[in-house]
């Protein structure tokens, strides 16, 4: 699927250039659209093709199945023949798994597109990371990553009140095939406009297997594991699956209003994503921009859990969580840190994977936990969910204040 590959293409220089860092931006919005777009027609299509809540963790945990399985072959491609032709080759089965989203009808067949979408997004935001930590100094390193972040959170906003409208309008299944042909353009605009970074030459570990023992024998990193595993997680829980359902069934609301609230979600996610961006330079720390943001975080599940809250409250908790749970570019910066150039794909591509793997583990759980109390109350399952979420990730902190930190800049 990836050919071969060469060297030789000199680097880019000087600030960043604008057609780059905007075609990466529109595959990352598309990437970011297909992890959360679930969310707000869920109600409509479990409906309609009898989907009960274990199914429907289960959709959301075929995605990113195909999604991380994927990753230490795209850290090998990246590390050898450079994110161009690995992005836009893998593209092109999201386009498949859109269209038969598009038309499925049964489970199967959306357990089928969901992998292929999984596999088709898996180089995106790898492949910009890539480019991004092999052009530019290590210092900008987590500006790059958060602004592709924040700004690449548009495709969370289209997946919120934009798709609400949509399947209401149009229905979902022509929704789904719009955005199956944004993404075939998506696919192309890669191929036309992205020049690959020479490839390092290796002083050791060049293959895939080899280049991850490398990467998890970096014990700098251990430390990081658990927060990575978990932090990401729960938010791309909460964003991607059970945020519409809570307030379908514990609010009342109805597609566009889920749509709405999402929304709320999806914008401050955006903005936090912008504002961690320039605060290690202006700290002169990632760990404890890490600590702060997710102990945040932990403290607005607990409340949502916790507490009786109005629809308009429940809105503003899960927006801060949104806000405060998105410091996974800073997380990539720290664990960045450790991973010299020749092992840099594979490295950015192992931590994706317990970012998103855990998500893999944790969605299907929380699916079956659901569906355990069925016969209670929406609003207990739902706090005693939330509750579980902030747990976790204060576990999880517990392990990661005894991470070290490389200086900002430093290797």
């Amino acid at each position: 699927m990836f050919g071969a590959g060469g060297a030789g293409i000199a680097p880019p220089e000087g600030p960043p250039r604008v057609k780059p860092f905007l075609t990466f931006l529109a595959a990352y919005v598309l990437s970011q659209f297909y992890r959360a777009f679930l969310a707000v027609i869920a109600p409509e299509f479990s409906h309609e093709l009898g989907l009960d809540p274990q199914t429907l963790a289960n959709l959301q945990g075929f995605w990113i199945a195909g999604f991380v399985v994927m990753q230490f072959p795209v850290g090998w491609a990246l590390d050898t023949i450079g994110p161009r032709r690995t992005i836009s080759s893998l593209m092109a089965l999201a386009v498949v798994g859109a269209a038969l989203f598009a038309r499925a009808a049964s489970a199967l067949e959306l357990y089928i597109a969901m992998a292929l979408i999984g596999i088709g997004c898996s180089a995106i935001y790898m492949g910009a990371i890539f480019y991004f930590g092999r052009v530019y100094p290590p210092g900008r390193f987590a500006f790059f990553n958060s602004t592709l972040l924040g700004l690449g959170a548009a495709g969370n906003l289209l997946a919120a009140s934009p798709m609400g409208w949509a399947a209401s309008a149009i229905g979902w299944r022509a929704a789904m095939a719009i955005i199956a042909g944004a993404t075939a353009v998506s696919a192309l605009s890669i191929v036309l406009l992205v020049r690959d970074p020479p490839r390092v030459v290796s002083h050791g570990a060049t293959g895939l297997w080899r280049g991850i023992v490398s990467v998890f024998s970096l014990r700098g990193l251990w430390p990081l594991l658990p927060i990575t595993a978990v932090s990401y997680s729960v938010l791309l829980a909460e964003r991607g699956l059970w945020a519409g359902p809570y307030f379908s069934q514990v609010h009342g609301l109805n597609a566009i209003e889920r749509g709405n609230a999402i929304l709320a979600m999806a914008a401050a996610m955006s903005l936090g994503a912008l504002a961690y961006g320039p605060l290690d330079r202006l700290f002169g720390t990632r760990k404890w921009i890490v600590v702060a943001g997710n102990t945040a975080t932990a403290a607005a599940f607990l409340a949502l859990g916790s507490l009786d809250l109005s629809v308009s409250a429940a809105t503003a908790v899960i927006a801060a969580i949104g806000f405060f749970g998105i410091n996974y570019g800073v997380l990539m910066a720290h664990g960045r840190a450790f991973f010299p150039d020749h092992l840099l794909g594979r490295g950015i591509t192992a931590m994706n994977v317990l970012f998103i793997g855990g998500a893999g583990v944790l969605q299907p759980i929380s699916g079956a936990y659901m569906n355990a109390m069925l016969g209670d109350p929406a609003a207990t399952a739902f706090a005693r969910l939330h509750m579980s979420f902030g747990v976790l990730l204060l576990l999880a902190l517990g392990v990661y204040v005894f991470s070290r930190e490389p200086k900002p800049g430093k290797r």
